[in-house]
């Protein structure tokens, strides 16, 4: 299938340059920022034709959406469409529609009858600048508008269908949400907390969406089934460490340095895997689900430096 599509008009994209030469870090991360900069310049874009009566809606959407963060999960759906010979353009709206749904889970995570925190990316919780109500109403207009928009993606309509399933997987029970009320169950004690547990949690809560972004970007190149499975393959143990480390960092960081409450985790009485099995076991898996990830972007992918570059840039991430 030819990777050559019809951009979109509102958003006109310069697409990466794939070299097969070895790039230093520095290199790889421009070829990041540039990805994050095109996401970015597209969310931007969004929900600027609300009707006045919703204004505030929108408003307390684009305060969470815009709150800067890492954007890995976009750029992850870019360099995977990249690595399978695909263009930056032929996946830039199915990234920001998976922002948008990253965004939302966020949303709900922090509210009161959920996580219960007042702090994310350094700035007040959705929920604490415009109330529960609205902030409830934001993630789900959010979730909504991330469908709409991978659906509006000038892709072929096969592609698009198997690319919102992908999403619609990752979001749902077996996904984000099925992640969440592992977690919230675990800490009201209806579930017993053991590292077997929390890997599977963490499989659904946080890794799910990596794969989803992994996967999506591959079906925006059209990419072979051995790519497929491969950068689902890499995205499903790169989700594995990065929750692990977060753990860790929720431990040993501070609330300046992540943006958000350090320790809550423990003041909950919520069992996380690095207080089960300890941090020397948890840098141990860590470094394991690393080099599985590099491995198996380089049995797929002609050119997986970057891919190999940010598996381990993640895994020694300081916030």
């Amino acid at each position: 299938m030819s990777s050559k599509r019809v951009s979109s008009a509102a958003t006109p994209v310069t697409p990466g340059v794939l070299s097969k030469a070895p790039r230093t870090p520095g290199e790889y991360e421009q070829e990041q920022e540039r990805c994050r900069a095109l996401v970015e310049r597209r969310l931007n874009g969004f929900f600027t034709d609300v009707r006045e009566s919703c204004r505030t809606l929108a408003e307390s959407m684009k305060y969470s959406l815009l709150a800067g963060g890492k954007r890995i999960r976009p750029v992850l759906c870019i360099k995977f469409c990249e690595a399978a010979g695909g263009m930056a353009e032929d996946a830039i709206d199915a990234a920001c529609a998976i922002e948008m749904l990253h965004t939302y889970s966020l949303i709900h995570d922090d509210l009161p009858c959920m996580d219960d925190d007042d702090l994310r990316r350094g700035m007040p919780s959705n929920h604490i600048r415009y109330g529960e109500f609205t902030a409830t109403l934001a993630g789900d207009a959010l979730q909504a508008a991330a469908f709409e928009t991978l659906l509006s993606a000038p892709l072929p309509p096969g592609i698009i269908v198997e690319m919102a399933k992908t999403l619609a997987e990752a979001a749902g029970p077996r996904g984000i949400c099925g992640g969440q009320y592992l977690d919230l169950a675990a800490e009201k004690g209806c579930l017993e907390q053991t590292g077997e547990q929390l890997e599977e949690l963490y499989a659904m809560k946080t890794a799910a969406l990596y794969v989803a972004s992994a996967r999506i970007g591959v079906l925006a190149a059209g990419g072979s089934a051995q790519q497929l499975m491969k950068a689902e393959e890499y995205a499903g143990a790169v989700g594995l460490a990065f929750q692990i480390r977060d753990d860790i960092l929720d431990v040993v960081s501070t609330e300046a340095v992540l943006g958000k409450p350090i320790g809550s985790d423990s003041n909950k009485g919520k069992a996380t895997i690095q207080s089960v099995i300890g941090m020397a076991e948890c840098e141990a898996i860590i470094a394991a689900q690393t080099e599985k990830a590099i491995k198996a972007a380089g049995e797929a992918f002609e050119d997986s430096g970057f891919l190999a570059w940010l598996a381990a840039d993640l895994a020694k991430r300081k916030y």
